[in-house]
């Protein structure tokens, strides 16, 4: 068997690149060890001289040395990988680079969680339930671990496994007397070891020494390991330094020995075994696991700790004794007691070593290549590919967080997470996804969704609605308007809105309204100059000719609307680049989808031809990777150029997903419902970083995809485009069963294709 670890690794000074060395070693010393490769992960500007079982190095902030990992494996016959996760030595936030190396895996994984958190950020939890999603088995070390995982992220018990954190075989290591200096060998030494950060309150420790120092004036407390690397960048060594002071101010700075160093395995043992007792004094409870203390019980120490989650479960039964955070004469009393009464020391230290000889990495070691080998030999499952999935298994529609951004003015443009961000005010841009999308929701709710916020859209984009028909877009909170003339795009869009609602009006009152609006605009059609406000507005006027089919003027509209366009194509297309303009930039999709949408209503087969044509070329680009990865909105595609990946917008998604409805709308070729239902799941985690934008909590949607993580904002556009696409899909999931394979049916009278087409 081959197994490739990722994570740090040896010489790097960092707990997991401790753990992941023993894991391997402990791995190696069984009857038939596995073949064995690390991907080491680099901190940020750091390279180290590896061992050779080093033989793929990760820069922890490159997106792009992960999808080479990933590479690099699934061409060196790997047989199993075994991450080891910890947030902060993966990239991006919260280390979210993490998913797309495992996505990329042709292979099975482990995953180790040295961190599960409690209380996690919407990210947190999100990249942990993704990584439990794609293990074959998670891994980790306290029970308390495997009730969080259950309870808090949902991961099914039966891909939970639970083995310890291992401890060396402190009895065959050599112990180097020399390491302890002479003067400290007769003295009481109070023992403390791991990387320095605020965090580990080494503080309650130094104030408790008054107390035990006036007792027993041969105590001495040493303090062992480097500044955390981290902190080290950020504040240097300002934490140490004020230990010094502190320890100075109380009068016991030579009762104190730091040891400004990462100890070896052997320079450990020699200090836990000449340490009357260990401490642990760390500040929060939310701990989960702790290599030092456990390394601490293997040596067979008398252990004091703070309660952390660890310590409750690892010091049980007598193991340990445990005191309240920063309650330092808590501390001291307890120190005092064991001096007092040596037995009571040794019975904790008898206690201490019985347990952590179960602990041995030889047998964790074991535990883990077993592991590794049924996972082996139990074959993966296909994935199935579904076209359409049950209605029942998408998120529930719920509009809270639409309700929760609209007031009686309209819907307000941005938010600050999911709180509406009432300083940016309002746009006609978003008002008007806002009414497509409520008709979207009552189309789908029989009319039950929303009616009391339809009234509220429609008034705004009326109040926005200049005297001679165009349409102003920004208006601030204090309903003051904010521009004279909108954007063409924002124009366009609100056609499409006004041109839906004609269409799919719940009365006549409400059809009438929009009737009203839309003709009033209708002598701005031809000034438009940009094609993207052409083709929303060609969107629009479709939609009108659905409900009037009959209006030979409008046709005579719409082509004078879609001429540039298809002129555009002309222009720009050629062999290798099928596209409308000499560079691909936001909102792709919607010039296809405009195209299909004339096609629909006309029967004009060149318009189709192209739109076909086009989206195939926009697909080809987008979908390479077996999932929806827009061309991000950070540089543009230009012909002959690389395609950005980030940042990635909800309306690229929305226009794609209603792209592929209408394909299927105008060709009847059911993959395209697949490849619809494959762009909304961008938003549920089907992207280049394997995260969902869609959040169960506030039911809002992140504003983006960038190179860092999730734009964590969550305004109208995105929740909107979110919603549009959800329903488009939806209304799909219900329509289908029950008429078959949609046939498309002619609505135009002969004479009038004839005249367009």
């Amino acid at each position: 068997m081959k197994i490739a670890y990722i994570a740090s690794y040896y010489p790097r000074e960092c707990g997991i690149a401790t753990f992941t060395e023993h894991l391997i070693k402990a791995m190696q010393c069984q009857e038939t060890p596995p073949e064995v490769c690390v991907i080491a992960m680099n901190d940020e500007g750091q390279v180290y001289d590896y061992p050779p079982e080093v033989t793929f190095t990760v820069r922890q902030n490159y997106m792009q040395d992960y999808l080479d990992a990933a590479a690099w494996v699934n061409s060196n016959g790997i047989d199993l990988v075994v991450v080891q996760h910890e947030f902060g030595i993966f990239g991006g936030e919260s280390g979210i680079f993490l998913l797309p190396f495992l996505h990329k895996l042709k292979t099975p994984f482990i995953t180790t969680f040295h961190t599960v958190l409690k209380a996690p950020s919407f990210l947190q939890k999100s990249i942990v339930r993704e990584i439990s999603r794609q293990a074959a088995r998670v891994v980790v070390m306290s029970r308390l671990a495997i009730s969080f995982l259950e309870d808090i992220y949902e991961v099914p018990a039966e891909k939970i496994s639970f083995i310890p954190h291992g401890v060396p075989d402190f009895e065959k290591l050599t112990i180097r007397t020399e390491v302890v200096p002479e003067a400290l060998r007769e003295r009481k030494v109070i023992f403390t070891f791991g990387l320095l950060s605020r965090n580990k309150g080494i503080e309650t420790v130094i104030n408790a020494l008054p107390q035990v120092i006036a007792r027993h004036p041969d105590a001495m407390y040493v303090v062992a390991g480097k500044t955390h690397p981290a902190v080290l960048r950020h504040a240097g060594e300002e934490y140490r330094n004020s230990l010094k002071q502190l320890a100075k101010d109380l009068g016991v700075e030579d009762h104190i020995l730091f040891l400004d160093e990462f100890l070896s395995e052997n320079d450990l043992f020699a200090w836990l075994t000449r340490s009357q007792i260990y401490v642990t004094p760390y500040l929060s409870e939310a701990q989960i696991t702790s290599g030092t203390l456990t390394y601490a019980m293997g040596a067979g120490a008398a252990v004091l700790s703070t309660p952390y989650w660890y310590a409750r479960e690892l010091l049980a039964e007598g193991r340990g004794r445990l005191f309240g955070f920063a309650q330092h004469e808590a501390l001291s009393q307890l120190i005092l007691s064991l001096f007092d009464e040596p037995e009571k020391l040794e019975a904790l230290r008898t206690n201490a070593l019985a347990y952590g000889r179960e602990l041995q990495w030889s047998r964790m070691g074991a535990r883990y290549l077993h592991l590794a080998i049924k996972i082996r030999s139990t074959p993966r499952p296909k994935p199935l590919a579904i076209p359409m999935p049950d209605a029942a298994a998408l998120p529930p529609l719920n509009l809270t967080h639409i309700r929760r951004l609209t007031d009686d003015t309209g819907i307000v443009q941005h938010a600050k997470y999911g709180i509406p961000n009432l300083k940016e005010g309002y746009c006609v841009d978003d008002n008007a996804r806002a009414l497509m999308m409520l008709l979207m929701a009552q189309q789908y709710r029989k009319g039950k969704e929303g009616p009391e916020l339809l009234p509220v859209y429609l008034s705004f984009i009326h109040y926005m609605q200049t005297p001679d028909g165009n349409f102003r877009n920004f208006l601030s909170f204090s309903r003051q308007y904010l521009d004279e003339v909108g954007s063409e795009d924002s124009f366009g869009r609100t056609v499409w809105a006004l041109g839906y609602l004609i269409r799919f009006a719940p009365n006549n009152s409400y059809r009438e309204f929009a009737y009203e609006l839309y003709h009033r605009s209708i002598q701005h059609f031809d000034a438009l100059e940009h094609l993207r406000g052409r083709a929303n507005t060609v969107i629009g006027v479709c939609h009108y000719l659905m409900q009037h089919p009959t209006d030979e003027g409008m046709f005579h509209v719409l082509e004078r609307l879609v001429q540039p366009m298809t002129d555009a194509w002309e222009r720009n297309a050629t062999r290798e680049w099928r596209w409308y303009e000499k560079s691909m930039t936001y909102d792709n999709g919607i010039l296809p989808l405009a195209l299909l949408h004339a096609a629909e209503v006309t029967g004009n087969e060149r318009w189709r031809e192209i739109a076909l044509d086009s989206l195939s070329f926009l697909e080809n680009l987008t979908m390479v990777h077996g999932y929806f990865s827009p061309v991000g909105n950070n540089g543009w595609h230009c012909e002959g150029g690389a395609c950005p990946v980030f940042d990635q917008q909800a309306i690229e998604t929305m226009a794609m997903v209603l792209l592929y409805r209408q394909a299927h709308a105008v060709t009847g070729d059911a993959a395209y419902l697949g490849k619809m239902v494959n762009c909304y799941q961008w938003f549920l985690g089907e992207n280049v970083l394997r995260i969902p934008l869609y959040d169960h909590e506030t039911h809002g949607c992140c504003d983006g995809l960038s190179a860092e993580g999730l734009n964590r904002n969550q305004g109208a556009e995105s929740t909107l485009a979110y919603f549009i696409s959800h329903l488009t899909v939806l209304n799909c999931c219900e329509a289908l069963p029950k008429q078959g394979k949609p046939v498309r049916t002619a609505i135009i009278s002969t004479n009038i294709i004839s005249k367009i087409g």
